[in-house]
């Protein structure tokens, strides 16, 4: 017999994929948000597109997770000549980086002056690459200009030196190493290493364990706890049981709140406080994050209470970016991919405990 709970589930799954394949274009880029939303969230970034297609890749979805990663192949091929001038010096100013944005029509760079360094976005993208072609045998790399790219992202890395290079973060904001960013490089760059037709020095590994020993549980010198640490856990898993334990601790206890997580104390962005002070945003996706690590963790419990306050989020358009602070005013990025993604995720692996229970 089929549970309720299964089948409110599996509505939920396909209401939210209807909603996430919405924001897709013909090139197989996601928008952030809605195509027609005011606040620029119609580009495509690096970092959504790799959350965005987590949904897909679970369901098993894989002809939209290739053409997805098909596209940003081909944005660094656009870009390769820039990517062969960073490798032969390192850049010495935030436009000579990797964009993290793109039109996802003409794969051109936006070139707007706002935090553009943001160096987890090449590890995220590595990453998930080796992981679809080793432990799912997706063929992602599909020629010899995918191999020779992936190759110079990974000499990208290593000419600006990611393992103590000062980025803007998940969060686009104040240049600083981010344990996060560091992180991320270094998951991309052992998933990667499985595959025979790229190179990857082990001492780049090793320099980035260093960094990210140095710097956890905190995210940064100013940040002791951040949301993106979460990154560390799922999807990264680049963290000790320790480092793991600490970081779920300081999370919950010090950025939890009703309606989502905020990003860290004193968060500007979104937030109503007229001095930008202690009336933190709520960013929706962080419930259903929690939900993932738990749920993978063997905490069915922990994770199902964090998926029924995920629900609460819902509005007729999706799920939001964020609530403004102890509030029911959600902003105008409805949805946001991202949230989209990471709710499909975790309502999927609860409906698979739910297949599995006896």
């Amino acid at each position: 017999m089929v549970s309720k709970t299964k089948l409110t589930y599996d509505k939920l799954i396909k209401q939210h994929l209807k909603i996430l394949k919405g924001l897709q274009y013909k090139s197989g880029l996601f928008a952030a948000s809605n195509k027609d939303v005011s606040t620029g969230y119609d580009k495509s970034w690096l970092r959504d597109n790799f959350y965005e297609c987590i949904a897909f890749e679970v369901i098993g979805d894989w002809d939209n997770v290739e053409k997805t990663y098909g596209a940003l192949l081909d944005i660094f091929l656009k870009h390769e000549a820039k990517i062969d001038a960073a490798i032969k010096q390192k850049p010495k100013h935030k436009h000579e980086y990797i964009h993290a944005r793109f039109n996802p029509k003409t794969f051109d760079e936006f070139w707007e002056d706002w935090g553009n360094k943001q160096n987890d976005t090449i590890g995220a993208v590595l990453f998930r690459i080796g992981e679809l072609e080793h432990h799912h045998k997706r063929t992602i790399l599909k020629n010899d200009n995918h191999v020779r790219i992936v190759n110079k992202l990974v000499k990208y890395l290593d000419s600006i030196q990611y393992w103590h290079d000062k980025d803007s973060g998940m969060w686009e904001e104040d240049e600083e190493v981010h344990a996060s960013s560091v992180g991320a490089c270094v998951a991309g760059l052992k998933s990667i290493k499985n595959l025979a037709q790229i190179k990857v020095p082990n001492r780049m590994i090793t320099e980035g364990r260093k960094t990210l020993k140095h710097l956890l549980p905190r995210e940064s010198g100013r940040k002791f706890v951040d949301l993106s640490l979460l990154s560390l856990i799922y999807p990264y898993d680049v963290v000790t049981k320790k480092q793991r334990d600490t970081i779920l601790k300081n999370v919950e206890y010090f950025l939890l709140r009703e309606h989502g997580v905020i990003r860290y104390k004193n968060d500007h962005y979104y937030n109503k406080n007229p001095d930008g002070y202690s009336e933190e945003a709520e960013w929706s996706f962080g419930l259903s994050w929690l939900a993932i690590i738990y749920e993978r963790m063997g905490n069915k419990r922990k994770a199902k209470s964090f998926l029924d306050k995920m629900l609460d989020t819902q509005t007729s358009k999706g799920i939001p970016e964020l609530y403004f602070s102890n509030s029911p005013i959600f902003n105008e990025n409805n949805p946001l991919g991202w949230s989209e993604s990471l709710f499909i995720v975790a309502l999927h692996n609860m409906n698979a405990k739910i297949l599995k229970a006896p």
